[in-house]
């Protein structure tokens, strides 16, 4: 077998294969093998036909398909290892010559791992990430806090003012006729909210229990219904109910109740250390994408379609396992959203196309900066991935195969990248 290799545009590769005509052969005779039981000529008994008969009687071409599908993998499997081809995608081939007696030739044209020229990448400038905790973050955690805890009482007193829960009954017409799904009975409708169109919440506020009146409103020129968008329309109300919610005060008191801590300064203090954390947690990212989006702006490389096709296809599959986690199918999801596969696909083409480029300045970097994995680097990580799905160690390391330790090492090795260039970043 030979192979002749021609770079093409776009990171992409063209390999020209030849398998001697004596190997064809020895595909015609496969084919002839994996057949002959299901042939059958006057004269010879099911399955003992002599391949010469068959010819004659279908044409050498009859064993063509499968004595080329028989050879092509291996050959083209060959031809990217002996010349160290490092394809990202499947080939499109195309057979050149297939005849009895002569060599047969194919092409494969396939994606392959772009060359990536580095620019600046260590001591990269990024924008300075703020962690301080504000007093009105802690408030706002506070009055989390607050919502969970509040009591629900029903009022008898007073008109429906902003913030309450009307429960009302209601119908819509548009042009004095009935409009389908404009009708709902005990509906609990949270005043400000913005959850029903235009003024409707705002013409609610200053009714009481038992009111009887009219909402006049307009739909939205971009309404789902067709036949209702951008047409005006009146709504009969009747508030049955009014309901609001009553808040604990915050005080010593109230910080025993919804935590371990005895005063409300020592919650309080709680609350500003755990939203700091997070701070810097999420702060820490912010930081290395801020310094990968950098490099990438100083790094050439030609990355080709297929390359960002399927890392847009593995965004897909993971959304569609976190979907599944939930119970939901990802049919369900679009038929929700109004989308189809196709569309959310497009959509994950720019994280995608991110994705790629980040992995690749970081290999890049990996070999720049003779980044190795340590036997302690993958014992500890397997020894963390054991604490997250909750497995012993050694049963986690026998489920582990040779495969998945060498990518769990690349990816070691990313992550080190990404640590040296994070750490070498300056913030202004």
């Amino acid at each position: 077998m030979s192979a002749k290799i021609e770079k093409l545009e776009k990171s992409m590769v063209k390999i020209t294969i030849e398998v001697p005509a004596e190997e064809f052969e020895k595909g015609i005779e496969f084919a002839y093998n994996k057949n002959k039981a299901k042939m059958s000529l006057p004269g010879f008994r099911k399955g003992k036909v002599p391949r010469s008969f068959i010819e004659k009687a279908y044409g050498i071409e009859y064993f063509y398909e499968d004595a080329v599908n028989h050879l092509l993998p291996e050959a083209y499997a060959n031809a990217v290892t002996e010349n160290d081809i490092d394809v990202v995608a499947q080939p499109d081939i195309d057979v050149e010559q297939v005849e009895k007696g002569k060599s047969l030739i194919f092409t494969a044209t396939v994606a392959v791992k772009p060359e990536v020229t580095l620019g600046e990448y260590m001591g990269i400038e990024i924008p300075k990430v703020n962690v301080e905790v504000t007093d009105e973050e802690i408030d706002s955690e506070i009055k989390k806090v607050q919502e969970q805890n509040a009591r629900m009482l029903t009022i008898t007193d007073r008109e429906v003012k902003d913030g309450d829960i009307a429960v009302i009954d209601y119908e819509g017409f548009a042009e004095g006729v009935a409009f389908e799904g404009g009708k709902g009975t005990d509906y609990s409708l949270t005043i400000g909210s913005h959850s029903f169109i235009d003024t409707f919440e705002d013409q609610i506020i200053g009714k009481k229990t038992g009111d009887d009146f009219e909402v006049n409103v307009t739909f939205p020129t971009e309404y789902h219904s067709e036949e209702l968008a951008g047409k005006p329309a009146m709504f009969k109300v009747q508030v049955k109910e009014i309901k609001a919610k009553d808040f604990p005060v915050v005080d010593d008191e109230f910080a025993k109740d919804v935590s371990e801590f005895d005063t409300l300064d020592e919650y309080k203090a709680d609350i500003k250390a755990k939203l700091k954390e997070q701070k810097e947690k999420s702060a820490k990212f912010d930081r290395q994408d801020a310094v990968v989006e950098k490099i990438v702006a100083n790094t050439n490389m030609d990355i080709p379609n297929q390359m960002i096709d399927a890392q847009a296809d593995q965004i897909v599959e993971e959304f569609e396992q976190r979907l599944k986690y939930q119970g939901l199918e990802l049919d369900q999801y679009l038929k929700m959203t109004g989308s189809t596969k196709e569309m959310f696909k497009q959509q994950a083409m720019p994280d995608a196309l991110r994705r790629v480029q980040g992995r690749l300045i970081l290999e890049a970097i990996v070999k720049a900066e003779n980044v190795v994995t340590t036997e302690a680097d993958v014992e500890a990580e397997i020894k963390k991935m054991a604490e997250m799905y909750k497995m012993e160690v050694s049963k986690l390391n026998e489920a582990i195969g040779e495969y998945e330790k060498t990518q769990l090492k690349n990816d070691i090795k990313i992550q080190k990248a990404l640590d040296i260039v994070t750490a070498a970043a300056k913030e202004v």
